[in-house]
């Protein structure tokens, strides 16, 4: 599985994501254009000095990414539509799909795309895109049988 981070603007929250990517050897795609510098230290300090251990590709915009993605289905990440992410069946080559945190993904990218969501029953819009990315790898860790080959 990937993570792939689609144009995102906040630095903590891709520090964190970097650093859930170092602890579980997901390769983070970070697609431009992004909302801040990698040298950020910001985001530097969230992903603390775990930095050497993600497996990191840029990429200058979506359409590069497109054609230079060497994974199977991409997976959407949605606040407001789209399959409950426990009832969706992730597969090992899936590249999991998140937005940029004030909008979310664009039709351009979900567009015939499978589309999960985490449930929401507070009062809140959405998850921290942290705490999503979190919730949708391990949860398809899990499926695919990984944490089950880990300590």
């Amino acid at each position: 599985m990937q993570i792939v981070l689609f144009e995102p603007e906040i630095p903590p929250n891709t520090g964190t994501i970097a650093r859930l990517c170092a602890a579980t050897q997901t390769v983070l795609n970070l697609v431009e254009p992004l909302g801040f510098s990698l040298e950020d230290r910001y985001l530097r300090r969230a992903g603390l000095d775990y930095w050497p251990h993600v497996p990191l590709r840029v990429w200058p915009s979506w359409e590069a990414f497109l054609a230079g993605w060497d994974g199977g289905r991409l997976v959407c990440s949605s606040a407001r539509g789209g399959t409950p992410y426990h009832q969706f069946a992730f597969q090992p080559d899936d590249g999991v799909v998140l937005g940029p945190e004030t909008r979310g993904l664009p039709e351009q990218v979900t567009q015939g795309r499978p589309v999960v969501r985490i449930p929401i029953w507070g009062q809140v819009r959405s998850l921290n895109v942290a705490n999503a990315a979190a919730v949708l790898l391990y949860e398809g860790l899990r499926q695919v049988g990984v944490l089950d080959s880990v300590a």
